[in-house]
């Protein structure tokens, strides 16, 4: 079995990229063969600095490899670093049908938050569909919210085998845990850059701390018993705990006497006492920038064989 993911570099990391699209794939690699790319080319729809790019794009390595990716079971490396899927990306887009990019909502809400109409922007599930075929990808981990793109990605795969008359492409399945489908940002809103309601994995404690504390709650009193499953401070808890330490902190909310404070301080806890090792690691890592390099220079060149294997069958099959 083949999984792949990809997230873009377009600012720091937050628990949302984390519990939602890194810790499946991080599960997940010792079950099949994994591809994890910083996706550099869809960031550039809406990151038009430079340095910016090459320092978050180095950030998201950095990420991974802190939190529990292991190169040796895994291939990490940057989609620029592989150019076969320009070529491929063309090769679907001329089987994709106009009202199938049209109805994809990711466009919509982007055009609804004022981002700039581009041909980028609108041919974005083309070029995410070249990114998942390219590796011939039978899993694809994804929120809900990008669900519809692997769908889009399949329906173009089939278009292309059809026409053409051959299976050139695999069909891959996206998979989503119901249980962090939607990680609830500092204000309820899903987290997300966009939304500025993020905690950022590395940020400085301090910082992670004053954020928590400022997660917005009901005015329900201290002694009062309170609703766990309508308190987000409980939703990200229960993203951190296991089973004992979710009924324990349940339980609290249930009997009364305790504040949402309180709860506050565990939700920060339990984060330093997970985040602690992946923070140590990450500064060993980034002062060796050498190693990462060659890690990301090996998944590039791993990367590039199975891409090219691809492309030549659809070069074959449309007749280049």
């Amino acid at each position: 079995m083949r999984i792949l993911t990809g997230i873009q570099p377009s600012g720091k990391l937050h628990w949302g990229n984390y519990f939602g699209a890194m810790k499946p794939i991080i599960d997940l690699q010792e079950k099949g063969e994994t591809f994890v790319f910083v996706a550099q080319y869809h960031a550039l729809t809406t990151v038009h600095d430079a340095a910016a790019l090459r320092e978050s794009s180095l950030d998201v390595a950095l990420d991974f490899l802190a939190c529990g990716l292991n190169p040796e079971k895994a291939c990490l490396f940057m989609q620029s670093d592989v150019p076969e899927l320009h070529e491929l990306a063309w090769l679907l887009s001329v089987v994709t049908p106009m009202g199938l990019l049209e109805r994809c909502h990711s466009y919509k809400d982007k055009m609804a938050r004022g981002i700039a109409a581009s041909h980028g922007l609108f041919a974005y599930p083309v070029l995410m569909a070249a990114d998942i075929l390219a590796y011939q990808s039978d899993l694809v981990p994804v929120g809900r919210d990008q669900k519809q793109h692997v769908e889009v990605t399949r329906d173009i795969a089939a278009k292309f085998n059809q026409i053409f008359g051959r299976e050139v492409f695999k069909m891959p399945e996206p998979m989503i845990s119901e249980a962090v489908a939607v990680i609830p940002g500092l204000d309820g809103q899903k987290m997300s850059k966009s939304y500025h309601n993020t905690i950022g994995l590395f940020e400085e404690p301090k910082e992670v701390k004053a954020k928590i504390m400022k997660i917005a709650t009901d005015s329900t009193p201290l002694e009062e018993p309170k609703d766990p499953d309508a308190c987000r401070v409980f939703a990200l808890y229960k993203l951190f705990a296991n089973e004992a330490e979710q009924a324990e902190m349940r339980e609290n909310y249930l009997r009364g006497g305790y504040g949402y404070g309180h709860a506050k301080k565990a939700l920060f806890e339990i984060y330093k006492r997970t985040f602690g090792p992946f923070r140590e690691r990450r500064e060993d890592l980034a002062a060796h920038p050498d190693v990462v390099r060659d890690i990301l220079a090996a998944g590039a060149a791993k990367a590039r064989a199975a891409a090219r294997e691809t492309l030549a069958a659809a070069r074959d099959a449309v007749g280049l």
